[in-house]
């Protein structure tokens, strides 16, 4: 009875680790968003992608570890905390301010307008992260439910083999669709308006991609090594899930 205890705490300890990575990255892709474009390499990029890839693999890994319907899961409690930042935004930008503080230096908002005060740097977060969340949860929703979808799909193309495969090509693939639409949707209305040229937004998208492509295929090895390990330290076997019954999509790995 112990050791059943002491394994089942393993099995919910690592889920919890992958769940809180996962909406931590997601969380910092939102808050930070694009409040700041950097440039690694030949790329242009807001610093709120970053640490997005790290979803990918985490999905990945409890796609693999522990089935479809525990990784849905995992995805739809990330998109209700999609709506629960744009909730306490929209909150923070409607209740009336307790006291305006001058800020040290005027802050030029996105729209061009000049801010001098701490309603008018509530105005500038608001601006820079409302939008890109609303992208962000489109793309969101689209991509990850896509990635669990694809991952499953070539579990069973191939049988329950080739790891690498049902890892790159789901990911690949699902971060295509990420890149092209959370883009589109955060600067669509500025590329109608003439504000952005459409060269600039085909660089963002291709840079987004090229970044997240990048990470998919490098972290394969990690991976690999997880999955290998994690496998031992949850104690189960090649076709077995962390999950009561052991099982929960029915898939059959040969």
């Amino acid at each position: 009875m112990t050791a059943a205890v002491t394994v089942w705490e393993r099995r919910e300890r690592v889920f919890l680790v992958l769940a809180g990575i996962f909406l931590c990255a997601m969380t910092l892709l939102n808050v930070s968003g694009i409040t700041r474009f950097i440039q690694l390499g030949p790329m242009a990029l807001a610093v709120g992608v970053l640490p997005y890839p790290l979803t990918f693999l985490c999905t990945d890994l409890v796609c693999e570890l522990y089935g479809r319907a525990r990784a849905n899961f995992l995805v739809s409690v990330g998109l209700g905390l999609n709506f629960f930042i744009l909730l306490v935004l929209f909150l923070g930008d409607a209740m009336p301010p307790w006291q305006i503080l001058q800020l040290a230096e005027p802050v030029t908002l996105p729209n061009g307008q000049v801010v001098s005060n701490s309603i008018g740097l509530y105005q500038l977060i608001y601006a820079t992260t409302s939008g890109a969340v609303f992208a962000s949860m489109l793309a969101y929703i689209a991509a990850q439910y896509c990635d669990v979808q694809l991952f499953h799909f070539w579990k069973r193309i191939t049988r329950g083999k080739y790891l690498w495969v049902r890892n790159n090509f789901s990911t690949l693939m699902s971060q295509m669709v990420d890149s092209v639409m959370v883009i589109t949707v955060t600067f669509g209305a500025a590329f109608l308006r003439g504000d952005i040229a459409f060269q600039a937004l085909l660089v963002l998208i291709g840079s987004n991609y090229l970044f997240k492509a990048a990470v998919a295929l490098l972290d394969t090895g990690p991976f690999y090594v997880l999955v290998h390990y994690l496998r031992r330290y949850l104690e189960l076997g090649p076709e077995d899930y962390a999950v009561p019954g052991g099982r929960s999509d029915g898939v059959t790995v040969e």
